[in-house]
């Protein structure tokens, strides 16, 4: 039986490493996708153990959650699957507004439940922060919704410090999702501290940094997409990168690991982190990311690991 991890202070329970669904019907995201196959990734993490399916309206937009709910349907039941999606993101003349104002959210959660073909959704975040609606309102419309039993649990996303702590100025956000990997690690600051006071799980998007952190790129490597333009694909600072993604790779061969295994299970070492979302394009890539679950790292290797990405 697979352990399952508490996510903060909810009463939801997962298996550790998740499913991020934007390659499953994120026609937007990712060109050339397979409806189907993004189906059968879907099916392929939950017959192995895997609970946490997280997606997003504008994933598709909308697609991803049509999909999944399809493959929940054909199921049967729910089961233990715990579901994750968010809303802000809408469309006004063609173009892509922010909203996280009450009667906006509200909107989404219904729009959400009907696309997924379920009567409730365990954890609905607010995608992205808008200019003008009060944090505090804004969690205040979900708090209303989790009363009425239409969501489970509150999460927001890619919030600042301050916008944070706002949200959360009644106790009632659950989770935070933000950009978290080794190569970026700004939320240690204040972030990641304010969350595990909070009783706060944090849940990291970008783990594996668009592929640099699972090891399989070299200095003749090129990219003929958006990575090109990232820093940190960019001149020496690649090739920095790419040492001391060397470093990792001795402790993963000593373990008999894979580096993209090593890096996800330090994660899971670091206090606020209780879940992973790993995505995944195929059914077999499935299983690999699971392998995570057999790496044990010691304390010094904890700390190792660290260091070796220090600013």
């Amino acid at each position: 039986m697979t352990q399952k991890a508490r996510i903060g202070k909810t009463d939801l329970y997962v298996n550790p490493i998740g499913l991020g669904t934007n390659a499953v019907g994120g026609h937007n995201i990712y060109p050339n996708l397979s409806d189907e196959t993004g189906k059968a990734v879907v099916r392929a993490a939950l017959d192995n153990g895997i609970n946490f399916l997280d997606t997003a309206y504008i994933y598709g937009p909308e697609r991803s959650e049509e999909l999944i709910g399809e493959v929940i349907k054909e199921r049967g039941s729910r089961g233990d699957v715990v579901i994750a999606t968010k809303g802000a993101h809408k469309f006004v003349d063609g173009k892509i507004v922010l909203d996280n104002s009450p009667a906006f959210l509200r909107e989404s959660v219904e729009n959400s439940l009907r696309r997924l073909q379920t009567d409730y959704i365990d954890l609905f975040y607010i995608h992205f922060p808008d200019e003008t609606t009060p944090k505090d309102e804004a969690v205040g419309a979900l708090a209303r919704l989790k009363e009425e039993g239409k969501i489970r649990a509150i999460g927001v996303s890619n919030f600042s410090i301050e916008q944070l702590r706002q949200a959360n100025a009644d106790g009632h956000v659950d989770v935070l999702q933000s950009e978290y990997n080794l190569l970026r690690r700004g939320v240690e600051k204040e972030i990641l501290p304010y969350c595990v006071e909070q009783g706060i799980s944090f849940v990291p998007y970008f783990p594996l940094a668009a592929g640099l952190l699972a090891g399989a790129y070299t200095r003749e490597t090129t990219f003929a997409d958006g990575r090109s333009k990232n820093p940190l694909f960019q001149g020496e600072e690649f090739a920095r990168n790419l040492e001391k993604v060397e470093r990792v790779r001795e402790i993963a061969k000593e373990k008999g690991a894979e580096v993209a295994h090593v890096v996800l299970a330090w994660y899971l070492t670091v206090d606020g982190i209780d879940a992973l979302i790993p995505g995944a394009k195929k059914p077999e890539q499935v299983g690999d990311t699971l392998k995570t679950l057999n790496v044990r790292l010691s304390a010094d290797e904890i700390e190792k690991i660290s260091s070796i990405f220090e600013a």
